[in-house]
């Protein structure tokens, strides 16, 4: 089984959705997990917004890359490009991915016009992801 890695600097949006998208649409062909170069906390809204698809990422829990490094990865995955520039280099060998999206944690406005950049990007994310799936799976 292909192991994925998703990163972004806080752990509590971009990431933690990318993981549950593609555990949700490819869980039986790739194990997966996400983290952060800094640990916060799991965006309410995030939550909020990947509920709406059926898919529950309210256990999820925001965690460190540190724990992560000494672990064999087929991909890691950044999806945010401040992870990207500080994302260390793996012991082991993996593939490396750069996949920017814009971060929802930062839109202001009312709750349903953060809600709505939440959804955009979680949208963009679900299409990323189901090429990847699709691609890799065959690959």
């Amino acid at each position: 089984m292909k192991r994925v890695l998703f990163l972004c600097t806080h752990n509590s949006a971009r990431s933690q959705m990318a993981e549950g998208l593609l555990r949700h649409s490819a869980g039986d062909r790739f194990e997966v997990a996400s983290a952060g170069t800094e640990e916060t906390r799991v965006h309410p809204l995030a939550v909020k917004v990947m509920a709406e698809i059926g898919i529950d990422i309210s256990h999820h829990t925001s965690k460190t890359l540190d724990r992560f490094l000494d672990e064999r990865w087929d991909y890691v995955i950044t999806v945010c490009d401040r992870a990207n520039e500080s994302c260390p280099i793996f012991p082991r060998q993996a593939e490396r991915l750069h996949w920017s999206f814009d971060d929802p944690s930062a839109a202001t406005g009312s709750e349903n016009e953060r809600l709505n950049v939440f959804r955009r990007v979680r949208d963009e994310m679900r299409q990323r992801i189901d090429t990847f799936a699709t691609q890799k799976a065959q690959g």
